[in-house]
């Protein structure tokens, strides 16, 4: 399990509510995302209407459950399975880098989704630089030999080399 990143964490907590356009409110990182309320609330201003149903209160069962609707939701809107976290990362706090690691994934996603409009998490993501070469130019470049394929051609060898990073000298 990676080390947790408070920095991050709280970045995170920025970011969402910034998103929701509330204020932050005060509390450990775990705790004020650990009923899924935040996080429902989140994936509806991303996708409208994404979770029908948020449980405000309730027992535990029905609080994670929240939790598992947000995760269904991100999922759809684009987050990498193997990103999102389990639902006991969170609610038992078995794994809080991976629920940061999730949401920074979230976050990177929304570039994604022009229709959204609000703060950006983490670095931009790349943009498509697609090539086209003529058919000129491929010839050109079929020419060439690189340093592997020489050393394949018998111009570079391993003359002198004991192996194991020993020269022989006699």
């Amino acid at each position: 399990m990676a080390p947790r990143n408070k920095e991050q964490e709280q970045e995170v907590l920025e970011w969402i509510f910034a998103v929701l356009g509330e204020k932050v409110p005060a509390g450990q990182y775990e705790d004020i995302l650990k009923d899924g309320i935040v996080l429902c609330k989140l994936a509806n201003k991303l996708t409208p209407g994404s979770v029908k149903k948020i449980q405000e209160r309730g027992t535990n069962f029905q609080l994670m459950e929240n939790v598992q609707r947000f995760q269904a939701a991100i999922k759809k809107y684009g987050v990498p399975e193997e990103e999102i976290f389990q639902t006991a990362d969170l609610f038992e706090r078995r794994n809080i880098p991976q629920v940061t690691l999730c949401l920074y994934s979230l976050g990177r996603i929304t570039q994604k989704h022009p229709e959204f409009n609000g703060p950006a998490l983490g670095p931009k993501m790349a943009d498509k630089n697609e090539r086209s070469f003529t058919d000129e130019q491929l010839r050109a470049n079929a020419g060439q030999l690189d340093l592997l394929t020489q050393g394949q051609m018998g111009k570079a060898s391993q003359a002198g080399h004991g192996g194991f990073g020993n020269t022989r000298h006699m």
